[in-house]
């Protein structure tokens, strides 16, 4: 290949790594509260008004547990938690519904929107237990890392499309093997290990939140435990290289290691 066929394949590769400086440099910066630097795709207030449409468009669709034992439950919970946040939800209006579903699952959306399933409650089994599920994912919209993953997978197509543009010169087959390839190492090199990264990160900030709330945090790893007997259950789970979560395993791991930590915490929210 001659130098100017060379650098014709390569301009485009060269502008969307421009692009990509662009959008690096320009994005919001912060130190998040587990001390890593964060670049977000969006600002904090369109994060909180997607967050509630969201939650509006959701609450419209399901049923909602409105009173009783288990609503009282989960917001009690959710207040004692809120109370734990800090600076970086020092701009959430933090509300929590209560949706009657059997799935195991729970999630906050951006600006503090609290949505439980019923499901998730047998498996949180005490207090503390959905707690641990709720510090989970609150820490997640704190630390706000739907934005932070959109930031990176805008960064990712626009390389990707560089790179289609690059071999556009190529027969289709040969497209298909190349961008199949890159594809597959940003997937599993670069974005599901940004997501295990996140889910790392909200256990530790979650186990911090639930401990200074007067919650036990060792419930966590209990509670983690019982989850991974309700998702063994359900047949195989791919090799956690291929996840966005952490194996179960390798998650109870790390909790073990920060259980001293969040320990000491919890003794201080203990005293008087």
């Amino acid at each position: 290949m001659d130098k100017r066929r060379l650098l014709i394949r390569l301009l485009p590769v060269g502008i969307a790594g421009l692009v990509i400086l662009f959008q690096f440099f320009s994005a919001e910066k912060v130190t998040n509260e587990a001390g890593r630097t964060a670049r977000y795709a969006l600002s904090s207030r369109e994060e909180k008004t997607l967050g509630l449409q969201s939650y509006d468009q959701i609450l419209s669709e399901s049923e909602t547990v409105d009173s009783g034992p288990d609503y009282e439950l989960v917001s009690r919970v959710k207040q004692r938690l809120a109370a734990t946040t800090g600076p970086s939800a020092k701009h959430f209006v933090w509300e929590v519904s209560l949706v009657r579903n059997p799935q195991v699952n729970a999630f906050c959306l951006p600006g503090g929107k609290i949505v439980v399933y019923t499901g998730i409650l047998p498996v949180a089994k005490t207090e503390a237990g959905l707690a641990a599920v709720m510090g989970h994912e609150m820490a997640h919209a704190t630390l706000r890392h739907g934005s932070e993953r959109l930031f990176q997978k805008k960064a990712t197509q626009t390389l990707m499309t560089g790179l289609q543009t690059s071999v556009g010169d190529l027969s289709y087959e040969q497209q298909r093997a190349v961008m199949g390839a890159i594809g597959a190492g940003a997937r599993y090199g670069i974005l599901l290990p940004f997501s295990r990264d996140h889910e790392s990160e909200a256990d530790k900030i979650g186990l911090r939140y639930m401990a200074r709330a007067g919650y036990d945090p060792a419930e966590a790893i209990a509670f983690w435990q019982r989850m991974s007997h309700v998702a063994g259950s359900g047949g195989g789970k791919p090799p956690e290289f291929m996840s966005t979560h952490p194996s179960d395993t390798t998650r109870i791991a790390q909790l073990r290691q920060l259980l001293p930590q969040a320990q000491a915490e919890y003794q201080r929210a203990a005293q008087p």
